[in-house]
Parts: C-alpha cells; sequence; structure tokens
C-alpha cells in the first residue's frame, strides 16, 4: 500500500516537508491556481512534479480534476469543458500521473456546518448538522420549496435552532457553508446559490445519472487509451442537500456507475467516511465488492448523532480514524487482500490516505485548511500505518 498525503500547493500552511517526515511517499494534490475548466498545461503540471520530487516524494494521485457545473448539467458550453478535462487527462498521463480522483456532486462539494466543533478526546473536528444546514437552508438561502421539503417540525426546529445563534454565529453558518470547503469546487454569494439551484431546477435524477453516463463515454475511452485510473468519490454527505439528488451514495449507486464502463479506467475513490455516515451502507460488503475497481481509498471514520426529528439527513462529525461508526480494522485487512492480490499480478501499490483529521496540539495556530491539519493527520497516518501492519501480520498467519 502507498502512504499518501493531500496538499493543496505552495500555500499550504502544511508543508512538503510536514508530508514526508509524517512518513508519507506519496502526495495527492491539483493545480488549484489553474480555473476550473480550463486545461491543465503541461509544463506546470511538470513544474509542481518537480517541486514535489525536490521533496523527496512523488506526486501519486490528482484530487481533484474538477468537472464543471455546466458539465455536470450539460449546459451552455459543456463540450468545450468536457475537451479540456479530457486534455488534461493527456497532459497528466505524458507527465506519468495515473490516478485522477474527481467528482459529481451538483453545486457543493463535501459539506460542513460546523468546521471547529470540540471533539470528545480534546481538540477539534468538523461537524455536519442537519438542523443547522435546514436553518441556512429555510432562513437564510429562503429556497424556493424548501418548506415543503423539510415538512413542518423540521421547519420549527430550524427556526428555533437560527433564535438561539447570536448574528455573528449566524453570520458564520452562512459562510462555512457558502465559502467552500478545501478541494471543492470554489465559494458562493447567496444570489450565486439561487441561481446555480435554478438551473438545476429540470434535471431530474435520471438526467445527472444520464449526463455522468454521457461523460463516462466519452472521457473513460481515453483515460483507458493513456492508462489513467478515473476515480469518483462518493458524495459528501451521501444525501440529496438544497433540493439537489445525488447519485453516488449507495452499493446501488457504485454498482451503476461501474457497469458504465467495465475496466480500470473507470474506478471509485472509495471514502470510508463518506460512504459510513449512511447506516444502511454496509461498507465491509461495500469494500469486499468493489475493491477490485477502486483505485483510491480514503480512509477515516465519521460519528453519526442519533436524528432529531424523522425524515432529517443524518448528523455526523469527523472522529479519530480508528474510532466512530466505520470499522476501519475490518476495512483494512480487506483492503490489503486486495493490494496484495494486485502486487501478486505485478501492480503497483494500491495507494490510500489518512483522510481528514482533527485539530490537535497546535494544529490551530498553524490555521490549516479546514479537516487538512498537520498534527490531526500525523495521528491519523501513524494509526492507519500500525493497523495495516498487524493487519499483513494477520493475513500471513492464516495463509
Amino acid at each position: 500500500m502507498e502512504q499518501t498525503w493531500r496538499w493543496f500547493g505552495p500555500k499550504d500552511r502544511v508543508t512538503l516537508r510536514d508530508a514526508r517526515e509524517a512518513a508519507a511517499t506519496g502526495i495527492v494534490t491539483a493545480l488549484h491556481e489553474v480555473p476550473m475548466g480550463e486545461v491543465w498545461p503541461v509544463e506546470h503540471i511538470r513544474q509542481r512534479q518537480q517541486e514535489i520530487q525536490r521533496a523527496g516524494l512523488e506526486w501519486s494521485v490528482v484530487e481533484s480534476l474538477d468537472v464543471t457545473e455546466a458539465l455536470k448539467m450539460r449546459g451552455p458550453g459543456w463540450q468545450r469543458y468536457l475537451d479540456n478535462w479530457i486534455q488534461s487527462l493527456r497532459n497528466l498521463a505524458a507527465c506519468q500521473i495515473r490516478t485522477v480522483a474527481y467528482n459529481w456532486m451538483p453545486l457543493f462539494s463535501w459539506m460542513r456546518t460546523h468546521l471547529h466543533e470540540p471533539a470528545p478526546g480534546g481538540g477539534f473536528t468538523t461537524r455536519f448538522d442537519a438542523v443547522a444546514f435546514a436553518a441556512f437552508d429555510l432562513y437564510i438561502l429562503k429556497r424556493a420549496g424548501a418548506q415543503v421539503q423539510w415538512g413542518d417540525e423540521c421547519n420549527r426546529a430550524a427556526y428555533a435552532y437560527l433564535g438561539q445563534l447570536s448574528p455573528s454565529q449566524t453570520d458564520e453558518l452562512q459562510q462555512t457553508i457558502l465559502q467552500g470547503l478545501p478541494g471543492g469546487n470554489g465559494s458562493f454569494t447567496l444570489q450565486q446559490v439561487r441561481e446555480l439551484l435554478g438551473s438545476y431546477d429540470d434535471l431530474s435524477e435520471n438526467g445527472l445519472r444520464e449526463n455522468l453516463q454521457h461523460f463516462l463515454a466519452a472521457a473513460c475511452p481515453v483515460a483507458d487509451e493513456i492508462g489513467i485510473s478515473l476515480c469518483i468519490h462518493p458524495d459528501d454527505p451521501p444525501r440529496p442537500l438544497l433540493g439537489l439528488l445525488r447519485i453516488v451514495s449507495t452499493a446501488t449507486d457504485l454498482a451503476w456507475l461501474l457497469n458504465q464502463y467495465p475496466r480500470s479506467a473507470n474506478s471509485l475513490t472509495f471514502c470510508t467516511g463518506t460512504l459510513g455516515v449512511r447506516p444502511d451502507n454496509d461498507l465491509l460488503a461495500m469494500v469486499r465488492a468493489f475493491a477490485p475497481r477502486t483505485g483510491f481509498f480514503h480512509l477515516r471514520s465519521t460519528q453519526r448523532d442519533p436524528s432529531p426529528l424523522p425524515g432529517l439527513p443524518e448528523s455526523f462529525w469527523e472522529a479519530a480514524h480508528l474510532e466512530g461508526n466505520a470499522d476501519l480494522i475490518g476495512l483494512i485487512i480487506e483492503i490489503l487482500k486486495e493490494g496484495r492480490r494486485r502486487q501478486s499480478q505485478g501492480g503497483s501499490p494500491l495507494p490510500f490516505r489518512a483522510d481528514h483529521g482533527q485539530e490537535l496540539l497546535n494544529d490551530r495556530e498553524r490555521a490549516a485548511a479546514p479537516g487538512y491539519p498537520a498534527v490531526g493527520r500525523l495521528r491519523g497516518l501513524a494509526e492507519l500505518r500500525g493497523a495495516f501492519a498487524m493487519a499483513e501480520r494477520f493475513l500471513m498467519k492464516m495463509e
């Protein structure tokens, strides 16, 4: 298994030296400075690649090569964005970068309502609170149709929640949701969100799925030709948001997606934290089913909160890596089996990263990107490395 570390480029407050000292060997990054939808130039890719190599590391995984909203909707300019996306793939392959993660989440990528929630063991973590999100949707964004979708009981709970917040706390909730999280699709204003939601009005679940089908039909044969594995990330959280359907949330969704192009060019970023938010997702069964079609693993755990109201999506927070609802020890045993199978067939080590992390010790002083502190991820990677070592010993004894 290849131990990787997400890095957000030269402006990241967590450095490549930090990554190397944490025992990572591969870097997961992107050309965040290139506007979404534009081609990634070969010379820019090589410059970033050389910077990483000078630090004694390798650029192992691209995360993310963003997909524009116009491409997801097949809106104006979608063909140009598709052509640019595919050209970026060709440029990455010319630099020998073979794993590309992306997502198909409408409007927002990963979503949280709180970025510095006190964690049970000390430190701070990120959290998604369904009532807080409903309060934003209903009374800050004031989305058309939201009151009907949330229902009377949730309307009242959200109104009461918002009434307890100070003006500064209300503003913080709004900014947390609108500003966009690291690796996401950028920040928005309330008016921009309303306009983009309007653009999605006529797109049904089948329409979003058909658009993904068209995208895969165009991109996967090229990726296959040039030796790139395209790894789609599940929806985070794996539930509809702001009335927008999400189609990469369950085992059924993943099976449908992989059937669209049944080769390794069409693969998964298997995120244990994201998929584990839903109690109806059996993670062990899913990893056994989908590990052969997974190109990249995100290993983390989330802790679900009991829903205060029927019909609400799950509230959850980022737990420590070996805690929470995801059985990472059991999952790691299954992942290691797949990694060993691939290496026995001459394949490359399967990359994983300690995804997200709690803010520990002096992490808040460094003010790293939310969810991506230095010490918290160091702890997570250390725990995962220990778990992989024990899993290896266990499997050897079972042989």
